[in-house]
């Protein structure tokens, strides 16, 4: 009898937090078989691994926050050979029915894997599309570090002394930043001195910003164009672009079973809108909106460079379409091209088990 216990079929759910996860396990009627905390260290990952396997046999694990808190515990598990699933936050109303706790959460994620509602697997961060990941994370705010910087130069030539001001004044960013790094400010013994000093070192935070960018973008141009040459082939996709449609889609794409969910992840698709008599579709504010801003950018590359594009946008406002519909139209278009280059691209997926 004790053997039978322990060889149940059990479905595990975390709850993910930055120093403890929460695991609870339901059996396949969904009744509670057990609770634990464990830290985030290896040490608690095999731990909780150790537990479930002795309550049973793990049929799947529903994991909250795979692309952030969960992202360790994701990787260690599929590496034992588990079956993880990507659980997103319980909804509000469940929430407000049955109150708010981690083991509560852990339960719900439990659930979700149970009924169905959790099906995908989560993207593996293991490959160059995780790579690409952390340079673009980089590189982002270092670019916005260097707009800080020279709007902090100009900001501080408005109430510089006359002499200084005047010095610097109407150049061009790039010679404002080269005058500015030449300053030599001497003693800081007047608001003259201390101008330069400041400006000076805004300058040198700014070249030095631009020197650290440029290796980031040299790098993320290769791995790019090494990860997804398929994509980087396809009209008005960018080095940038498809940096984030990458991203979006992660080293596993085939984790996305179709383009129209891929689509839905760009927030590329339309969302029914009908009602009675009513037939409509209307705007997707939902998915990746980085995803979404990429499309957007290749959609107007295409339309200023691409004959095609531009014969079909003539077409479709003869046909009584506004301009922003036709976009939308050319999105999902072009959602289905990446979502059909990212399936061509060989990757191994760990989170699915071999067979």
């Amino acid at each position: 009898m004790a053997h039978a216990a322990a060889a149940q079929p059990i479905t595990v759910g975390v709850d993910t937090h930055l120093d403890l996860h929460v695991a609870h396990a339901n059996d396949q009627l969904g009744r509670r078989v057990d609770t634990l905390s464990v830290p985030t260290t290896p040490a608690g990952y095999q731990a909780l691994l150790t537990w479930a396997h002795r309550l049973g046999k793990v049929d799947a694990w529903g994991v909250e926050g795979t692309g952030s808190y969960g992202a360790a515990l994701a990787r260690f598990l599929a590496a034992n050979g588990q079956v993880v699933l990507e659980v997103n936050r319980c909804d509000r109303q469940a929430r407000r029915r049955r109150g708010k706790s981690d083991p509560l959460d852990a339960e719900a994620a439990a659930r979700a894997v149970q009924a169905g509602q959790a099906t995908v697997a989560p993207k593996t961060g293991t490959g160059q599309v995780e790579m690409i990941r952390s340079l673009r994370v980089a590189r982002q705010t270092a670019m916005r570090a260097r707009t800080q910087a020279i709007n902090a130069i100009k900001a501080l030539l408005v109430t510089a002394p006359c002499e200084l001001r005047e010095q610097l004044r109407d150049l061009p960013a790039a010679t404002l930043v080269a005058g500015a790094a030449a300053l030599v400010p001497g003693p800081i013994t007047s608001p003259l001195a201390a101008a330069r000093r400041a400006l000076g070192t805004l300058a040198h935070r700014h070249q030095a910003l631009s020197v650290e960018i440029k290796t980031l973008t040299a790098e993320l141009d290769r791995l790019t164009a090494t990860a997804a040459p398929k994509l980087v082939a396809l009209f008005g996709v960018g080095q940038d672009c498809a940096g984030v449609l990458l991203v979006a889609a992660g080293d596993n794409p085939q984790r996305l079973r179709s383009e129209a969910c891929f689509s839905m992840l760009c927030g590329s698709s339309p969302i029914q809108a009908s009602s009675g008599k009513t037939v409509r579709h209307r705007l997707n504010r939902g998915g990746d909106r980085q995803a979404n801003a990429a499309l957007y950018r290749i959609v107007l590359v295409r339309l200023r460079y691409h004959q095609p594009t531009k014969d079909y946008l003539t077409r479709r406002l003869a046909e009584g379409k506004s301009k922003n519909e036709v976009i939308r139209c050319l999105k999902r278009y072009i959602a289905r091209e990446v979502f059909a280059a990212l399936q061509q691209e060989e990757r191994h997926d760990p989170f699915t088990p071999s067979t």
